[in-house]
């Protein structure tokens, strides 16, 4: 996959978020610039004709290095658990303000 596609996902999440009005959409946003970053990641830690390092049969100069996919898979692991205390705050924000509109929440209204 070409790098220039994940720094696409990446700013696409970040129009998201500078043009949501609701907060559950921004933090759908700040998911997708997070996959984007993943993707970048892998991306660059990959080459090719690079063998999986469990599978290769002695060729040490073909293996791709395994530590992004690992960090990758911790990211990905930390990523979902902040996305659903994102979540939770937001349906706190719902009970407590009635709204998950960022200008009412934070008392703009003239902003919307």
């Amino acid at each position: 996959m070409n790098p220039i596609l994940t720094f696409v996902v990446i700013l696409i999440g970040f129009y998201g978020i500078a043009t949501s009005k609701n907060i559950i959409k921004s933090v759908f946003c700040l998911t997708i610039i997070e996959s984007g970053i993943i993707l970048l990641f892998l991306n660059l830690g990959n080459y090719e004709g690079g063998a999986i390092p469990i599978l290769s049969n002695g060729q040490i100069d073909t293996i791709v290095d395994p530590l992004p996919q690992a960090l990758m898979i911790t990211t990905i692991v930390i990523g979902s658990t902040v996305t659903a205390l994102s979540l939770m705050l937001c349906i706190k924000l719902f009970h407590h303000y009635g709204s998950i509109d960022w200008a009412k929440i934070l008392g703009r209204e003239d902003l919307s």
